[in-house]
């Protein structure tokens, strides 16, 4: 029968030829109302990490985490004795022939080392977006119009062709579109597309587009009712911060934006695990972060628990570290006024035991020790207590080439998400009526043409063109600009490959 809550470590009191283990619990019912793994490089995080993640499995919870040095995978696989981690299961009094794996779907932007993620331009929405590209204010006012047109005439924006076509066709309609929702101005739109150029260069392309991943896919468990864990490559895409968080923060708004609302569940329907945390708030406007506490603050009501990971923290803004409710903290080294002020930090985080100095402890503890303090089943802290972190049952390490290959062959999401589909959509529609507009600007030159027996004096003053014209000789001026005949060589590559 499987018990309400799971265990993170244990506490050794008492002599040491008879040392009395005392267990420290995590409340299933509690946890979801998140938290944080925090301490030094090299001290434990990612053990912790891979630890509470399988006990969650075990109990029927689904995980998502990060894996950003690629040695997460190995929860997939059923771990093996080591001196260290025997001498740890006898300390603590645990079996040390229980060796397991768990059920795992691997996950990747890139589409390489797990099933394909996708956004569609559209979901990402304007705000996240405009982080991701760093836009200023009046940039991202740009951006936020090239939505609304989009949205007012219908047009999909799915991929960043999309867009692209989105932000020029509203740069060519300024004139037209300045009363209805805005000034724009030229030098802002090229700011625009420079910067889709470059995110489209260095890889994030990959990442728009459809089928768009269904969150329910995150959420699944095997026969024997253990939660999937959901490992998402990171190893690349930690290389490109920026597109590292953005995908972050999408997964967190998407839920959030998705699931009912259920209260407080017995145990979480999903559990997140956000490693490198502090590359989602590092630059972030101030409205970004103040989404992020709002979604933190309410997506407990909805079965999902956000437990972040990260040195200290201080790496955690204010308002969101207030809601991080169940706290492991491993070693913080200070020897200098800024890391003492760290440790200080963290220590001042913990409801505190009379038993022992939490500052000091920080400093001395050991790999795989840590001061946790969990929430009760009346929503408060417990004291802090030194804990001993119990090691996984998994390995602790990479899973090899072909146990991932494995892994996959069996995930139930296999050929889902893997072929790309390209729906018409704003850049299709922008595509076909320029080639109208050309097409009828072309009959109505004919047409005077042929109307003419001989030429005539050019009339003065300068005639007002229609729109449909005027957006054709626009096109026909970006086409025959370097830089127009690039973009419409990538753009049309992609469009009529295959077709």
């Amino acid at each position: 029968m499987q018990k309400n809550s799971i265990t993170l470590g244990y506490v050794k009191d008492g002599p040491e030829d008879n040392p009395k283990i005392t267990p420290v619990e995590l409340d299933l019912k509690r946890a979801n109302r998140h938290g944080l793994i925090a301490g030094a490089t090299g001290t434990g995080k990612t053990v912790t990490l891979q630890g509470i993640a399988e006990s969650l499995s075990n109990q029927g919870v689904p995980v998502f985490l990060c894996d950003i040095k690629g040695d997460v995978s190995g929860i997939s696989q059923a771990g093996k004795p080591h001196p260290k981690i025997n001498e740890r299961l006898e300390l603590l009094g645990l079996p040390t022939d229980a060796w397991a794996g768990c059920p795992t779907m691997f996950w990747d932007v890139y589409g390489k080392q797990g099933h394909p993620i996708r956004a569609t331009i559209s979901d990402m929405g304007p705000l996240l977006l405009s982080r991701l590209l760093n836009l200023n204010d009046t940039q991202e006012g740009i951006l936020n119009i090239a939505f609304a047109v989009a949205d007012d005439q219908g047009m999909l924006l799915l991929d960043l062709k999309d867009l692209r076509s989105m932000v020029q066709h509203v740069g060519d309609h300024a004139a037209d579109l300045r009363t209805l929702y805005g000034n724009v101005s030229t030098s802002s739109i090229g700011a625009i597309q420079r910067r889709l150029l470059i995110l489209e260069r260095g890889g994030a392309k990959v990442f728009f587009g459809e089928p768009m991943l269904d969150l329910s896919d995150f959420m699944r468990r095997d026969r024997e009712g253990r939660g999937y864990i959901n490992v998402l490559a990171a190893n690349k895409l930690y290389q490109e911060p920026a597109v590292y968080a953005t995908v972050l923060l999408w997964l967190l708004s998407e839920l959030f934006e998705t699931l009912p609302e259920i209260g407080d569940p017995e145990k979480p329907e999903l559990v997140m695990f956000f490693d490198e945390a502090h590359l989602m708030f590092k630059d972030a406007p101030k409205a970004l972060v103040e989404k992020v506490e709002h979604v933190v603050r309410l997506i407990r009501s909805k079965g999902v628990g956000v437990y972040f990971i990260t040195q200290s923290p201080r790496d955690v803004p204010d308002s969101v570290l207030s809601q991080l409710g169940n706290r492991v903290q491993h070693a913080l080294r200070a020897f200098t006024p800024r890391e003492q002020k760290a440790v200080a930090t963290a220590a001042d985080t913990f409801r505190a035991n009379p038993a022992f100095s939490t500052r000091k402890a920080i400093s001395e503890l050991g790999v795989g020790e840590a001061l946790v303090s969990t929430l009760q089943s009346k929503g408060v802290p417990t004291m802090v207590q030194r804990t001993f972190i119990k090691p996984p049952v998994s390995r602790i390490g990479p899973a090899k080439k072909p146990e991932r290959e494995q892994v996959m062959q069996q995930s139930p999401c296999k050929n889902v998400y893997e072929e790309l589909i390209d729906r018409d959509s704003a850049f299709e529609k922008l595509q076909a009526r320029a080639e109208q507009a050309a097409e009828e600007a072309e009959q109505v030159r004919q047409t005077k043409a042929r109307s003419l027996d001989k030429p005539k004096p050019k009339a003065k003053g300068r005639q007002r063109q229609g729109l449909a014209e005027a957006f054709a000789k626009s096109m026909v001026r970006s086409l025959g600009s370097k830089a127009g005949r690039s973009l419409a060589r990538g753009v049309l590559g992609s469009l009529f490959k295959g077709r």
